[in-house]
């Protein structure tokens, strides 16, 4: 609707991950300098993880979208996957047909396949998104398929994306063989307040945004950061919702207070939460926090729960274990001074 009044060719801020929207703010550029550098290397895992709307599809997206012929890719979204699911997910996505056939014969005819394309002087590359979904020992499935191997040298290569939580899965002690391959992991953080302006600037000129006058003022660019904290997600819903209210009220310049207007309209939809106006009313932990009856908390609130009760756990396993120890040495000590007496009789 808005495109016409503002001279767009294109749709600046749809949701759907769109390669060629990509704008490389300092942790973008580094995730996808480790993705070309782990293609380079042709072996090993790449974790990139980053909160939820940071830009990890994209990046996978524009990675996907510059391959080089000699690199074949499949890309799957995971939700809990089996060991077995996920051999039969990897299999359908190189187009292996999987009907009727056993976990045996699927790994046969995939490492056939591998094998095919290593003769043509080609390989395989898998990126598994959401990674963060998949239990222990799917992940362990994963690294059971780096062991296709031709000449020393691994027929299929994975890149991992996922959330946040995806990190403490792999520092599980049972994941050392897989983090021994890892040859490069990085976090995606949101965008900084510079890069935010620059990163709407950008996707603004990219859908043919050619108006000398500048479009929006400095605090209005200053409100849309703090609302979105910079996440490229919540950065392209606002902006959507911004130009939209901009063509209905025919705005030729957006100023923090249609920023504002629009944040209330949006706040109200999506239930944004409200923020307690006295920093001293929060608990100090979340562990002190009130549920009243009937109260549900957000996602936040629960990981920080998590985080403290594994903390709490962490620091009861490292009581008890220096407990033993000093349980330890002092029955070998009495055990001496008993060997000693008897000794001495």
């Amino acid at each position: 609707m808005y495109e016409n009044y503002y001279g767009l060719t294109s749709k600046p801020f749809q949701l759907t991950p769109d390669p060629s929207f990509f704008f490389g703010s300092k942790w973008h550029k580094r995730a996808m300098s480790y993705l070309q550098y782990g293609l380079s290397q042709g072996e090993g895992f790449i974790v990139i993880t980053g909160d939820i709307g940071t830009g990890k599809t994209t990046i996978a997206n524009s990675l996907l979208d510059q391959m080089q012929d000699d690199i074949v890719a499949a890309q799957i979204v995971t939700p809990k996957l089996s060991p077995d699911e996920l051999v039969k997910m990897v299999a359908s996505k190189f187009h292996i047909n999987v009907q009727g056939s056993t976990k045996s014969d699927i790994l046969n005819d995939l490492e056939a396949f591998l094998m095919s394309l290593h003769k043509q002087g080609k390989r395989a590359l898998l990126l598994v998104d959401e990674a963060q979904n998949l239990p222990l020992e799917t992940i362990e499935e994963l690294r059971m398929l780096s062991n296709f191997q031709a000449s020393g040298k691994p027929l299929l290569q994975s890149f991992l994306l996922g959330q946040e939580e995806l990190q403490p899965i792999l520092r599980a002690p049972n994941m050392e063989q897989f983090r021994q391959r890892i040859v490069a992991s990085c976090h995606l953080a949101p965008l900084t307040d510079n890069e935010c302006q620059a990163y709407i600037e950008y996707r603004m000129q990219h859908a043919g945004w050619k108006g000398e006058k500048k479009l929006f003022s400095e605090g209005a660019y200053d409100r849309i950061f703090q609302f979105t904290h910079g996440v490229p997600r919540k950065i392209n819903t606002l902006m959507d919702r911004i130009l939209l209210y901009g063509f209905l009220e025919e705005l030729e310049t957006l100023d923090e207070n249609a920023v504002e207007n629009v944040i209330k309209e949006v706040s109200e939809e999506m239930f944004h939460p409200e923020q307690k106006s006295q920093a001293a009313t929060e608990p100090a932990s979340i562990l002190d926090a009130p549920v009243e009856q009937g109260q549900v908390k957000d996602v936040e609130y629960y990981k920080t729960m998590l985080t403290e009760l594994v903390d709490a756990l962490d620091n009861a396993i490292s009581q008890k274990i220096k407990l033993t120890r000093y349980i330890d040495r002092l029955l070998k000590k009495k055990y001496k001074t008993y060997i000693r007496l008897k000794s001495d009789d």
